[in-house]
């Protein structure tokens, strides 16, 4: 079957100058444009933008020093460790948990740059594109849209037409990051949506491990320190509480976007935890039930995910407050201890409800820092100690 990806596909670089130019005569994206590079005259910047003749070379000199002034400024140091569990030359399919909007799959992109390896297509929700201008922006910034928000009739074929478009950008040795479930999980209790696996099988005409096989996945666990958008989660988790119908409006995302970028991230780990081919070719003899089989390949997926985390104070701390124990206090400093406190009634205060229950905040805060080491510690009793 024959699909139609115009809707969805990034940009090929024959098309990057025409959007460039488009994009340079858009008043908001040249404002915020303006505002990450505030030295460089606008007409300086609009001459560069049509200067670049492929997103490689729009991402390298464009977004990348940009990057590497985030990494800089507001985090303690970005590590990419476990290329030695890949073969460079090949395209994979990167799963991994999702923490920040927009930054998951940039600050990867940014390492791979510095690298010199090609960076990977980058799955992302419709329900982002809120400008007209954003949607040209993500899809010259090598993203593909996934379509939020349809019928049952219209999901069926839009996951259709995604799983295709991802086995054919893998085919063609294209990597793809795609995040394991969708939206972030507010309490960083990571887990694969079996929906997204049932997705990626769609396109292929084997059975279910062979399909999934041909794509190449690669779980990536991803590690933040510190999480600036915690306190927006932990608010909408009380909104979600309070009303059962609350719904974030386009606002919302924009500052949870503008705020995970802009905020202190503390040190920040991708770990490649290496293709699972083999371990889905196990599960394959283990069972032929298909359903069964989608179960065990999430859990492979999670544990992976769950066994490569970086392991920071504020998440033994978290841990030991959470379950009113000791069991990390040999680990951290008492100044940690009082500083991460401190930290949590910082967060607190910035949360504006009228109906604010800080307890409740407190506790969703705490889940989201420890939830990382609960599942690692789920893995192994003897999981490294990263962070130190």
């Amino acid at each position: 079957m024959e699909f139609d990806f115009e809707e969805i596909r990034c940009y090929k670089n024959e098309e990057v100058h025409d959007v460039l130019e488009r994009l340079s005569s858009e008043k908001q994206f040249m404002k915020v444009l303006s505002t990450v590079y505030p030295l460089l005259p606008k007409e300086f910047i609009k001459q560069r933008l049509m200067g670049f003749q492929s997103s490689y070379a729009f991402q390298k000199e464009m977004v990348y020093p940009f990057l590497q002034y985030l990494e800089a400024n507001m985090t303690l140091g970005i590590k990419l460790n476990g290329l030695e569990k890949i073969d460079i030359s090949k395209s994979y399919l990167y799963i991994s948990n999702h923490r920040d909007i927009i930054l998951d799959s940039a600050f990867l992109c940014g390492k791979f740059i510095e690298r010199n390896m090609d960076t990977v297509q980058i799955a992302i929700g419709d329900n982002l594109l809120i400008y007209p201008w954003i949607k040209d922006l993500v899809r010259v910034n090598k993203s593909f849209i996934v379509k939020r928000g349809l019928s049952a009739r219209q999901i069926l074929e839009s996951s259709k037409c995604l799983s295709a478009y991802i086995a054919h950008v893998i085919d063609g040795n294209q990597s793809i990051w795609l995040a394991q479930r969708e939206g972030r999980a507010k309490d960083s209790n990571d887990r694969t949506q079996e929906s997204l696996l049932k997705m990626l099988n769609m396109f292929g005409t084997g059975s279910f491990i062979e399909n999934l096989t041909k794509l190449n996945i690669c779980p990536l666990s991803i590690s933040y320190e510190y999480d600036p958008c915690d306190f927006l989660k932990a608010k909408e988790m009380q909104q979600r509480r309070d009303d059962v119908g609350f719904k974030k409006n386009p606002q919302d995302d924009l500052l949870n976007m503008k705020t995970g970028v802009m905020g202190y991230k503390g040190k920040v780990v991708y770990e490649i935890t290496g293709d699972i081919s083999n371990e889905l070719k196990i599960i394959a003899t283990e069972t032929s039930n298909r359903n069964e089989q989608i179960t065990l390949v999430a859990e492979l997926i999670d544990k992976r995910i769950h066994a490569n985390y970086t392991i920071f104070a504020n998440n033994k701390i978290a841990y030991d407050i959470l379950k009113n124990s000791r069991l990390f206090s040999s680990e951290y400093t008492q100044k940690e201890e009082t500083d991460f406190e401190k930290y949590l009634s910082l967060q607190i205060g910035k949360i504006d409800l009228e109906n604010k229950d800080e307890s409740f905040l407190r506790a969703r805060l705490l889940e989201m820092y420890a939830n990382p080491l609960i599942n690692k510690l789920n893995t192994s009793s003897n999981y490294l100690e990263e962070g130190e």
